[in-house]
């Protein structure tokens, strides 16, 4: 028996990294799978249906089920398509794992609009399409007096958390991602529709030159092993997380990190206007026990 018997999962950009390893660990646990990938290259170029037929193959082989999807999520009327066909194939929908993305890794400087446009487009139109369809489900099913336990996790990143130079476009979008993820979750709560979000560290085609040899894997355990990313976003799929939502989580490895939302670091307070002159008079009450300067990239 497994914690997801009877579920029907979407995983977007589940050919490949995290989402293969996300579609493969759903399976495991009991889960049919629509596996959508378009197959392109890193950049968003070109197409392939092969490696979201080997993740369905794989499924099959360890006795779930799966079929292929290879919508562009990033546009409407591919992810309804995409919602639509988990509904006809197997019936329902239950979990929807936001995963797709594609980078254009430059300096603000040298970036151009088409590098912005299509990061911002992939990934966070590509998270609210698919949401949007399948919220409509949801809520329609609700409505009409059937208990929902919908799941939504999406995809964000340390660089949306923290930022990081040379991502305008990439860090934008996944900062987005984490706002949108509480905006989903407050709105979708009634319905008995849980949201949350992962920023995970894992070794990807995305992460392979910013990791390096770091990444590598070794005889010890694989902290990079996208599989370690799998199983949280697996249980924040399962019944047993309905009490989780709004939530966004840094994963490494082992190591898990729920974090909070923006939060005062400093602050002044009178009942009377402040002036340029005063305000730099205080600078160092507003800042007494936080740095003035950017945040550091990540959790140490």
């Amino acid at each position: 028996m497994g914690m997801l018997d009877g579920k029907v999962a979407i995983v977007t950009g589940a050919g490949r990294g995290i989402g293969r390893e996300e579609a493969l660990v759903l399976a495991s646990q009991g889960a049919k799978v629509i596996v959508n990938d378009v197959g392109a290259s890193l950049q968003g170029e070109g197409g392939d249906k092969h490696p979201a037929e080997e993740v369905v193959e794989l499924i099959r082989a360890g006795g779930s089920d799966g079929a292929v999807n290879a919508s562009d999520v990033s546009s409407w009327d591919g992810a309804k398509a995409l919602v639509d066909q988990a509904i006809d194939t197997f019936g329902q929908l239950d979990i929807l794992v936001n995963n797709a993305g594609i980078l254009r890794d430059k300096m603000c400087f040298n970036m151009e609009e088409s590098d912005w446009d299509d990061v911002i487009r992939v990934h966070l139109k590509g998270h609210f399409a698919p949401s949007h369809h399948a919220a409509v489900y949801w809520r329609g099913r609700a409505k009409a007096g059937e208990e929902v336990t919908g799941r939504i996790i999406n995809t964000s990143s340390e660089a949306g958390l923290f930022g990081n130079a040379g991502q305008a476009n990439y860090s934008s979008a996944k900062a987005g991602i984490a706002s949108l993820t509480w905006v989903l979750a407050r709105e979708l709560g009634r319905y008995g529709i849980t949201v949350n979000s992962i920023s995970p560290r894992a070794r990807t085609r995305m992460t392979e030159n910013l990791f390096g040899e770091m990444a590598k894997a070794d005889a010890g355990f694989d902290k990079f092993d996208p599989r370690n990313v799998a199983q949280l976003v697996t249980f924040l799929a399962t019944d047993e997380a309905a009490d989780i939502s709004g939530q966004n989580f840094i994963v490494y490895g082992g190591d898990i990190w729920a974090t909070g939302g923006f939060h005062p670091v400093g602050e002044l307070h009178r009942d009377s206007m402040w002036t340029p002159e005063e305000l730099a008079a205080a600078k160092g009450e507003l800042f007494k026990n936080a740095s003035s300067q950017v945040p550091p990239f990540s959790l140490s």
